[in-house]
């Protein structure tokens, strides 16, 4: 819930908009290249193609393989990509059909554009114009790195800190209170960091010492350009500062996700008592956030009483940093010169994208190449949609659900959520590890799960936001002032229980455990995930899968805490709870024996991951459940020599068909609450007794689990 300001491009979709002013005279935008080839899949007749199966590979051993082994080998990693499988298949389908339709637009003569319309091909020629990017060099930048470079005083950088589009190492944002669900408040915590992790700071590997060279290297470049005479000499600086963030104040990723944890609700006075000689009144009130009555700090450190209260060991205690009061310390103690150096670097980076092409080849050639391994960046014309999308997606959204997105998908989507429902109510009434008060509860939660498909009704139309096609920077600056004025208005409100968090066009879906909603964008539902003629059995492994997933994680280690109206509470007897952490612990056990890297050194983080392995545990089951109510009793159809089983658990393995570069699975293993690919399916299939039943696996078998070690939940 802070302002991010990793230098990953964080402010390319810094949504903030407001009157829209749009240029009358549009420059003339080149013409975007054709789409590159890239790898396509072949779903067959019924929604998997039975020619991809390796039959030289047993399923039992290896069953990701055995389902993608051979589109795997016969589809190499495009250039630009670090890790593409069906999920990029699927989102390079949506870029194109956005592109169609701003296509569309760019031809049409600029005075017969509506509002909306000229916004979009404002913001697409905007960012798309690369001579015109390069014709002003850094011009549009020197304002607003003069004031950085004239903030003289904490005071007067804390100010400046609190205004949209302008990084901050530590923040806040306004979300729904997770103890109050009823309420908005404001969510402040600290953030700093160059690199994607605390890890990246402290580890000494050759690897790790390598990724630091080259990150400094990176910022002696961006401070050259930032106008710095020793540009070597503030990046040290610069990076001594992340660094002691990283060993000082940042917290172990996984110790983050502990909801309870990380709930620290504090008055006005109580936050600035935390560093009394910190500018908080100063900082907040750029913001316009002086006057709301309660911050909710995300990295409070726990007193002594607070961690005997949850239990915290002394292995977990370590893992906690200092947090928000450790960061204001810091900052305090770092020369005024330096916190000026590192806003200038983080504003330049995070806005590469939209500055001289130097700079933007360069945060490529450290995030895309040195990071992820990635060797080509994604073409302009792509990325310019991004772009336009992350400045004004929901209008795109609108376009992109009309044309793309048929009623009839609607209609079977809630037939498939119905049958989850009822799988899931199943599930908790007959598994034997809850008690009935735990068992009423979650009933209630799921009762009042909140689904949401496709798109919006009231897509959002950014009232007031201005998009120039001849100012990309200004534009990302007009969208983070809209942004924060639309987040400052939710303050004292009602809740917006019809915001989405995901574009019409995304392809992917959410939890939000604060409403209780699982939301599934009108981009997913699409093959390899959903097909109105696709075999039921295909649509369950996939889609119905994947809405498992999203209800699971309302049960999942900490969904689970939040009851059926949001609130985050404790809804569980103690017994309950001992019963569900155990199968938890089970399965992080399981999965920090996955280790893709370096001879078996480097593994998956069966911590971190928990949440999203309950939720494909669990969403593959009652997906599986689900698609057996469907059947109303009636026997499984065999089709091209494949039971409805095999061909359910198929879907899923097809579902994760992906490959990823080496440097980008060693950041994902250290960052990434999910599994690699690989896993998701092995790991899960694995739990499942219906799988050993469909492809005849036994103790033999690599992936074998004795019954007593496979893990069900729901």
């Amino acid at each position: 819930m802070f302002k991010s300001v990793l230098a990953l491009g964080a402010s390319a979709c810094a949504l903030a908009l407001a009157t829209p002013v749009v240029a009358q005279q549009a420059p003339t935008a080149p013409v975007a290249a054709e789409p590159a080839k890239l790898p396509t899949m072949n779903f067959g007749t019924w929604g998997f193609d039975p020619a991809a199966i390796d039959k030289t590979i047993d399923p039992g051993d290896d069953f990701f393989a055995y389902a993608n082994k051979k589109w795997l080998a016969a589809n190499p990693l495009p250039p630009e990509f670090s890790r593409f499988g069906s999920f990029h298949l699927l989102a390079e389908k949506s870029t194109a059909d956005v592109k169609a339709l701003v296509d569309e637009l760019v031809a049409k003569d600029p005075a017969t554009l509506t509002h909306d319309e000229a916004r979009i091909v404002g913001a697409y020629r905007a960012f798309f114009d690369t001579a015109a990017i390069d014709a002003a060099g850094l011009a549009p930048a020197q304002p607003y790195l003069a004031r950085i470079k004239g903030a003289d005083t904490l005071a007067e950088l804390a100010t400046l800190w609190g205004e949209p589009g302008i990084p901050a190492p530590l923040g806040g944002g306004v979300s729904v209170d997770a103890k109050e669900p009823t309420r908005y408040s404001v969510y402040v915590g600290a953030g700093g960091l160059g690199l994607p992790d605390r890890d990246n700071y402290l580890k000494t590997t050759p690897k790790d010492l390598e990724i630091q060279a080259k990150y400094k290297d990176y910022l002696t470049f961006l401070l050259g350009q930032g106008g710095y005479a020793d540009a070597a000499g503030m990046a040290q600086k610069v990076y001594a500062f992340e660094d002691q963030i990283a060993r000082t104040v940042a917290w172990d990723r996984a110790t983050r996700r502990n909801r309870d944890l990380t709930y620290n609700a504090l008055t006005p006075a109580q936050l600035a008592a935390l560093d009394p000689a910190f500018p908080v009144a100063a900082f907040l009130e750029a913001q316009g956030f002086d006057k709301t009555d309660r911050f909710i700090v995300g990295d409070l450190p726990p007193t002594d009483a607070r961690a005997a209260e949850l239990k915290l060991d002394a292995a977990t205690r370590a893992k906690i940093g200092g947090g928000t009061p450790a960061m204001l310390a810091l900052i305090r103690a770092t020369p005024i010169e330096v916190l000026q150096a590192w806003t200038v670097k983080s504003f330049l980076s995070g806005n590469a994208a939209v500055l001289p092409g130097a700079l933007d080849r360069a945060n490529f050639a450290f995030y895309g190449t040195v990071l992820s391994g990635t060797p080509e960046q994604r073409p302009r014309w792509k990325r310019a949609i991004a772009e336009t999308e992350g400045l004004i997606g929901e209008r795109v959204g609108a376009a992109y659900a009309e044309r793309f997105f048929p009623p009839a998908n609607k209609a079977a989507m809630d037939q498939l959520i119905v049958n989850l429902r009822k799988a899931l109510a199943l599930s908790i009434q007959e598994n034997t590890w809850m008690g009935a008060a735990t068992k009423k509860e979650a009933t209630a939660k799921l009762a009042a799960f909140d689904p949401k498909i496709g798109y919006r009704d009231n897509l959002e139309v950014y009232e007031g936001l201005a998009i120039d096609a001849n100012t990309p920077l200004a534009n990302r600056m007009a969208a983070a002032r809209w942004q924060a004025a639309y987040d400052l208005g939710k303050l004292g409100g009602p809740i917006d229980r019809t915001e989405w968090g995901m574009l019409p066009q995304t392809v992917n879906a959410y939890y939000n455990s604060t409403k209780n909603e699982i939301v599934f964008p009108a981009g997913i539902l699409q093959p390899p995930f959903f097909g109105l003629t696709a075999d039921p059995a295909v649509n369950y492994g996939g889609i119905g899968a994947v809405i498992g997933h999203e209800m699971g994680h309302g049960f999942d280690d900490q969904g689970s805490k939040s009851d059926g109206t949001g609130m985050l509470r404790n809804w569980w007897t103690d017994a309950d709870r001992a019963a569900f952490d155990k199968r938890g612990d089970m399965l992080v056990a399981q999965y920090n024996k996955f280790c893709p890297l370096d001879e078996g050194k480097t593994c998956v983080n069966g911590r971190l991951s928990l949440g999203e392995n309950i939720g494909d545990v669990g969403g593959l089951n009652l997906a599986y459940r689900a698609y057996k109510l469907s059947l109303n009793g009636r026997p499984d159809k065999v089709i091209d020599g494949l039971t409805g089983d095999q061909r359910f658990f198929l879907a899923w393995a097809q579902v994760w068909r992906a490959q990823t570069r080496e440097a980008a699975m060693r950041q994902r293993l250290i960052t990434g609450p999910h599994s690699p690919e690989e896993y998701r399916t092995n790991g899960v299939v694995r739990q499942m007794d219906a799988w050993y039943k469909a492809f005849n696996v036994t103790p033999d078998d690599a992936l074998y689990l004795p019954p007593e070690q496979r893990v069900v939940i729901w």
